[in-house]
This record gives structure tokens, sequence and C-alpha cells, in this order.
């Protein structure tokens, strides 16, 4: 058997409560945050100079197929579900919604649909 499909949310945590998720993944306070950067800090995963920013600090990939391979056992359990894996970080705009790409990508070559959402990825910095 395997899940229906598979949603991947990024979002932020300044922005309000997580998504109700099977896995989540908070990005906080283990890896850099772009935002810091004042020239990446208005710029979003959208944007190339945030992806290399976010897939270069060490952690990340691993992280990434880490939790690809927990949607893989997920997926190989006995009951047909789908599965949300929730990514975290502060504003959502950076670390999460990186993730969240290289993660979904990943998934999707499993031949499980997958759905990508970014919950905050559009909404206005974090003065912080």
């Amino acid at each position: 058997m395997s899940v229906t499909t598979i949603e991947v949310i990024s979002f932020g945590y300044l922005h309000g409560a997580p998504p109700e998720a099977h896995l989540t993944l908070d990005l906080r306070k283990h890896f850099r945050d772009p935002h810091v950067d004042p020239a990446l800090r208005h710029q979003s995963a959208n944007d190339l100079p945030v992806r290399q920013a976010v897939m270069g600090t060490p952690g990340i990939r691993e992280t990434i197929t880490a939790a690809a391979l927990l949607g893989e056992a997920y997926d190989a359990g006995p009951a047909a579900a789908p599965l949300t894996i929730a990514v975290g970080c502060a504003g959502g705009r950076h670390r999460a919604a990186t993730v969240a790409m290289a993660l979904a990508r990943r998934l999707g070559k499993t031949g499980t649909p997958v759905h990508l959402t970014h919950r905050d990825l559009d909404k206005p910095v974090v003065d912080r």
C-alpha cells in the first residue's frame, strides 16, 4: 500500500500556528537564517540567491534526505492515507520554502503525487 498523496507545506512560525501534519520539520534553531543578511532579507525562496544560501547551509541536504526517507517509510506502510509534511522556519520565506521545494521535488520522483503549498511565502517580511 502507499499514501494516496503527499502534501508538503512550508510555513513561518511568526505568522501563526504550524499546520496540522504527520511530520513537522522545525528549521529555526539549527540552520542559518538568510533573513540576517540584508541583501537576502526581502527576497524569498523564489529567488536563486536565497535558494543557494539555504542549500549551502551545512546539514540542510542531509535533513532533506532524512525527511524524504521518512516520507517514503510512511508511503511503504500498510494503509493508504494522505501524508502531510510541514516545514517551518521563522518567517516562512527562506529556509522553509526552499527546503519544502527540494523535498517535494525529491518525493515526486517516487511516483506518489506530491502537492506543494507555501502558506507564508508571499507574506511581508517580519520585523525582528
